[in-house]
């Protein structure tokens, strides 16, 4: 009998030697009871195999707010946020204290990190996160990360914890992203529909164009659903991630030999901290509206960005702000670090240098400072 051929994404996220790991809320709790121990448990059994076997593990955990429901003798999750960021106050202690009693059992210690967007945004709080993820996994314990939903607002949250494991997984260098959750596979459509197709391998951003995904779990529990893992794959294996997406009741089986649920090939190459950073971690301030030349420089031949080929201008935005470069076609195909405030470009867009004042002609976009985005 001949085994089955295994995919290179497959081999490269069971081999991983540093990965993350995201769980979502509704494999972790029911709305009646609050945390399921058998289900967290199960889910540390998988990761402790992992850690026992050599890897490094990250855990990006949801579940804080729906720990938090029974405790508080409320029914479903809140819609208004105060009710939400208390019932994280409450439910982020009991998550915390199951995850250290349950990683116990193995004789691991557990770290909280709690993130809110501003984390990532700031660059000198990305850096200080880094710092503390380094020496977290060089002292042997398990990180286990949430967005700190006790005092994130609309403004400055992430949204769902699926883009936050991207770009955690990208900000400690990891080898592998597993994002687990209630459904087994990506597939086609919603799998509980007739005419579905399970999609096991994902070589390429185009094998799920149409793809078409849900944005609600099921549970009601959480904020994601695929289109938010969907997502996040796309974005850590564009980012030189691979990535598999499975259902946390095949924890054991996808932290050990990978042959369930979603593989994600990496499609991009890694980038520098920096430049992730620039590119998917950092909020945009305005836009610059490209011709069709400038595209093909910045994005074909990774030229800086000069005024002349700028078409338009939005946003308020000062120099040293992010922008995103924006086509014709009103498709966004970079992001960079701006030269000059947005009161000053009008005057200037569509002009070459040489007919510009001699202290105003510098790159509106230095090269060094742009990241081109492959969608």
């Amino acid at each position: 009998m001949t085994a089955p051929v295994v995919s290179q994404a497959r081999n490269a996220v069971a081999s991983a030697n540093r990965i993350v790991v995201k769980v979502g809320s509704s494999s972790l709790t029911t709305a009646e009871g609050g945390l399921d121990p058998a289900r967290l448990d199960a889910l540390v059994d998988a990761l402790a195999a992992r850690c026992a076997a050599g890897s490094q593990v990250v855990l990006v955990s949801s579940g804080a707010i729906a720990a938090g429901l029974a405790p508080l003798k409320l029914s479903r999750r809140p819609r208004d946020l105060a009710t939400q960021q208390a019932a994280a106050s409450v439910g982020q202690l009991t998550l915390a204290h199951a995850y250290a009693n349950s990683f116990g059992r193995y004789a691991l210690t557990v770290g909280q990190v709690l993130l809110t967007a501003d984390d990532v945004v700031r660059r000198a709080h990305y850096r200080n996160a880094q710092r503390t993820f380094s020496r977290l996994l060089a002292l042997g314990a398990v990180p286990v990360v949430n967005e700190n939903d006790t005092v994130a607002t609309d403004e400055i949250r992430f949204g769902d914890n699926d883009r936050l494991a991207a770009l955690v997984a990208h900000l400690v260098g990891a080898d592998a992203l597993f994002l687990l959750s209630d459904v087994d596979a990506l597939y086609s459509g919603d799998p509980r529909k007739p005419g579905a197709v399970r999609i096991s391998e994902v070589a390429s951003a185009s094998d799920v164009d149409g793809v078409k995904a849900g944005t609600g779990g099921a549970s009601g529990l959480g904020t994601g659903g695929m289109a938010s893992k969907l997502a996040a794959a796309r974005l850590a294996s564009s980012a030189g991630i691979p990535v598999l997406l499975a259902g946390a009741s095949d924890a054991s089986r996808a932290l050990s030999v990978a042959d369930v649920g979603t593989a994600f090939a990496a499609t991009g190459s890694r980038l520098t901290a920096r430049r992730f950073w620039l590119g998917y971690a950092t909020d945009a301030n305005g836009r610059l509206h490209l011709d069709d030349g400038a595209v093909a420089a910045v994005v074909g031949r990774r030229r800086s960005l000069l005024a002349a080929g700028i078409t338009g201008v939005d946003g308020d935005f000062e120099a040293g702000d992010v922008v995103e470069l924006v086509s014709l076609a009103g498709e966004v195909v970079a992001r960079g670090v701006v030269g000059y405030d947005s009161a000053e470009l009008p005057s200037l867009i569509g002009r070459k240098s040489h007919d510009l004042p001699e202290e105003q002609r510098r790159e509106v976009v230095h090269a060094d400072d742009l990241v081109p985005l492959h969608r």
